[in-house]
């Protein structure tokens, strides 16, 4: 959405913080800005909120606009209002979190020259303070891996074990103890093992497994991680 160079009185805005795994590596949504201020500089997708839209709807359709996501599962991470971090004006923004399986077609709006995936460790010189939205996403990320069953929204339905402990290794950026993490796993009562198995790659065959609950929700105790 474009604006004048100057806002009046106080504004808000929204911003996605979107994440998905991409060869094996973490990596964040951003949008190449195609109008001052920081005109060509990537930022996360969001937006000024419209008259008589809600923060959740602003959200996703700023997404939509931006990079084409559609239907993606974003709850708030946390309110931006730092006097300066807009030099057109006072702009408080409410950031979201979402991680989304990688297989969706990016496009951007007119108003952005290019949506794409940049590894969440190799970015630099981000606009506005989306540096800072960008590390308090991460940490939250990291934290919701171990207490939530946000896993469910970038997994196939049907995936191994040994597929759901590499997400986890992905984002926490540490390798975990085969053993225990299976046992831990199991013990939370999240996962329903099913009757297939998986033939693909060298390997002995796997079994498949699905989450039992489709939609995000807290875990009975917190996954515990073992190195």
């Amino acid at each position: 959405m474009a604006l004048a160079k100057t806002l009046p009185g106080i504004r808000v805005a929204v911003d996605a913080v979107v994440f998905t795994v991409l060869s094996e590596r973490l990596c964040i949504l951003l949008i190449k800005r195609g109008n001052p201020p920081f005109q060509g500089r990537w930022a996360l997708p969001g937006g000024f909120v419209e008259k008589g839209e809600s923060l959740e709807a602003a959200v996703g359709r700023e997404l939509a606009e931006e990079t084409n996501l559609r239907r993606v599962f974003l709850h708030q991470l946390g309110t931006y209002g730092s006097v300066k971090r807009d030099p057109r004006g006072r702009v408080i923004s409410v950031a979201y979190l979402a991680l989304v399986s990688p297989d969706q077609d990016l496009a951007s709006a007119a108003d952005a020259l290019g949506a794409e995936w940049h590894d969440v460790n190799s970015i630099d010189g981000l606009a506005f303070d989306h540096a800072q939205i960008r590390q308090d996403a991460l940490r939250e990320l990291r934290l919701e891996i171990q207490t939530t069953n946000i896993a469910v929204r970038i997994l196939p339905e049907k995936f191994t074990l040994s597929g759901l402990q590499r997400l986890y290794e992905i984002v926490l950026e540490k390798a975990l103890d085969k053993r225990n993490f299976r046992k831990r796993i199991r013990e939370l009562g999240v996962l329903k093992e099913l009757p297939e198995i998986s033939m693909e790659g060298a390997h002995r065959p796997a079994r498949l497994y699905s989450f039992m609950e489709k939609s995000y929700r807290p875990l009975k105790d917190r996954l515990q991680v073992f190195t």
